[in-house]
């Protein structure tokens, strides 16, 4: 998957800074191309299925001395870590679980390296996406949670989760942010100038 080019990042931008004009919020956008390079998720398959395959054989077929035996769990070890590096057979390795974890856990820290934790009166609000994951997630600080519960973001990630997997990750993005505009100028209006964060778009590549 390829990143969003230079003119789809300034639309983000531009799309920010006009929702920013009519509320106190604070929004940031981050695009990751994904959480994790999951480098150790090829390695423990290949190492189980290392353990297991050897024994299989010597149980069916009982042939396998231990020179053999430590030859075969070599060269399947060797075998399966190369063609689990494959990014279409390691995506397929991956648990939803360990995915979602992953990009979550990056969507947190990301919260706090661009310093939407610091923004006057808690208005942060991070819209961040993982394409390799499909994981779409909107955090807000406390000024925000306090006037919007959480559930009404629900729907606009939804959305937002559909045009990652269409391949419609520019689309998302300003549906996402206008769509967060509306409930932010309706529940969080401004009340003075200012722009505390960047409103360009962050990659993380």
């Amino acid at each position: 998957m390829a990143l969003l080019t230079e003119y789809e990042q300034r639309q983000v931008a531009e799309a920010i800074a006009r929702v920013e004009q009519q509320t106190d919020a604070e929004l940031v956008t981050v695009l990751a191309r994904r959480a994790d390079d999951y480098a150790y998720i090829p390695l423990l398959w290949a190492s189980l299925l290392a353990l297991l395959v050897p024994g299989i054989i010597n149980f069916a077929f009982g042939w396998l001395n231990s020179h053999s035996l430590l030859a075969v769990q070599w060269s399947s070890f060797i075998v399966l870590c190369l063609v689990f590096r494959i990014p279409s057979i390691t995506s397929q390795l991956i648990p939803r679980s360990v995915r979602h974890w992953r990009a979550s856990s990056l969507a947190r820290r990301q919260f706090l390296e661009q310093n939407l934790h610091h923004t006057v009166g808690h208005t942060g609000v991070l819209i961040f996406v993982s394409e390799a994951e499909r994981h779409v997630e909107i955090l807000v600080d406390e000024g925000i949670s306090r006037r919007l519960d959480n559930s009404v973001w629900e729907p606009i990630v939804k959305a937002f989760t559909e045009r990652v997997k269409q391949g419609q990750t520019l689309q998302g993005f300003i549906a996402c942010v206008e769509s967060c505009g509306e409930l932010l100028n309706a529940h969080v209006p401004v009340t003075q100038a200012r722009n505390e964060l960047p409103n360009r778009l962050v990659l993380l590549g």
